[in-house]
């Protein structure tokens, strides 16, 4: 997004990429294989004191109140080098969004004053489903606001390191969200569920027998809670999988301009150049979905939402597609860990999947489509 990019908003794009590049690049592999190997809390430290995990909230809670486009400026720089900062940024912002735009100010304020190891209370949510599905959790009324929670949360991101979680239970004939103290009785952590990708932004499955949960909001409001952070959660999607795709087409192309095969190095076969230049277009395309959805929803044009939805989709799909070919532009070595193709390719499997399963996405795409929700 850097042609025609404000002065400041390449400042802080260069600035994000510089903390990755060197907190994240010498260790992206060995951060890579958490839970045989220890969590960079470190890192997610520095990121919180830089002001990473609060960049849309307001002052009041420590924020910088930026707004969709510095958000995804942050989770596309972050996941040219490594995406699973990214993820836990990404899910720690979508718990404290749906927090903060059902009006609970002053839960988030008490929630966020907390200090962990990490420097501050970070949130989990089950950012890789859609919360309507979540339907494995009962509630049953205790006090005003205050409920007891039964049941299981399975695959919540950053449950077994977060402070709070932000969890969707079933209500009536809708749902609702309740944040519930993790470290509160009745709660059981189970152990780091192993995943495709972004292995560092770990998810577990939680047990919850009698806990102590607050609702968030109205009750059954959930999906008009949710609703309200779509729009701006996808964009963040679509912008991951694009910092995705340009780490991997960098990897290629300085690859290429190295590897000698039949004395000339392989950028200047036709068939490299050629995959390469298909890399290319599907990574500048994104480029161009994102800069525009990003325009669009600063200045809250009719339909960006539905156009973050299809950017979202687009995107994931288009990362996959490129990493793939990322790979093979390096041939055997593609395969190894050294040069980081395979952890995008996965990681990329892995976004595809935030906010929900992509086919699922798809089939409710089309559903609003046939609705009435105009797509051009």
């Amino acid at each position: 997004m850097k042609c025609g990019m404000d002065p400041e908003l390449a400042m802080f794009e260069q600035t994000v990429l510089d903390f990755a590049s060197k907190e994240l690049l010498d260790s992206r592999q060995e951060n890579d294989r958490f839970p045989f190997g220890p969590l960079f809390t470190d890192v997610l430290a520095k990121a919180r004191a830089v002001g990473f995990f609060s960049v849309t909230m307001p002052e009041e809670l420590d924020g910088s109140e930026m707004g969709t486009t510095e958000l995804c400026l942050l989770l596309e720089s972050l996941s040219r080098v490594d995406a699973s900062l990214a993820g836990v940024v990404f899910t720690d912002t979508l718990a404290k969004e749906i927090v903060y735009r059902a009006r609970g100010f002053l839960r988030l304020k008490e929630l966020t004053g907390k200090v962990s190891e990490l420097g501050g209370s970070l949130f989990a949510f089950p950012s890789q489903s859609d919360p309507a599905d979540c339907v494995g959790i009962t509630a049953e009324p205790a006090a005003e606001g205050s409920y007891v929670l039964s049941g299981k949360a399975d695959y919540v991101v950053l449950g077994g390191i977060a402070d709070s979680a932000v969890l969707p239970v079933r209500t009536g004939d809708g749902f609702s969200f309740f944040t519930v103290d993790l470290a509160g009785a009745g709660i059981g952590i189970g152990e780091p569920v192993q995943s495709l990708g972004l292995h560092a932004c770990p998810a577990v499955d939680i047990t919850l027998d009698g806990a102590s949960g607050l609702l968030v909001g109205d009750e059954g409001q959930g999906a008009e809670h949710l609703r309200r952070v779509e729009g701006r959660m996808n964009a963040a999607c679509a912008a991951m999988s694009l910092g995705v795709m340009k780490g991997s087409f960098e990897e290629a192309v300085a690859y290429a301009k190295e590897r000698q095969q039949g004395g000339r190095e392989i950028v200047n076969w036709s068939e490299v150049r050629r995959m390469l230049a298909r890399m290319a277009v599907k990574m500048k395309a994104a480029d161009m979905i994102v800069a525009e959805l990003c325009r669009s929803a600063e200045g809250n044009e009719p339909g960006w939402e539905m156009g973050s939805r299809v950017a979202a989709l687009f995107a994931g799909e288009a990362s996959v597609e490129l990493t793939r070919d990322g790979i093979q532009v390096l041939g055997g070595n593609g395969y190894m860990e050294d040069y980081g193709q395979e952890k995008r390719f996965r990681d990329a499997g892995q976004i595809r999947s935030l906010m929900g399963l992509a086919p699922i996405r798809e089939l409710k795409l089309m559903e609003s489509y046939l609705a009435g929700e105009p797509l051009y």
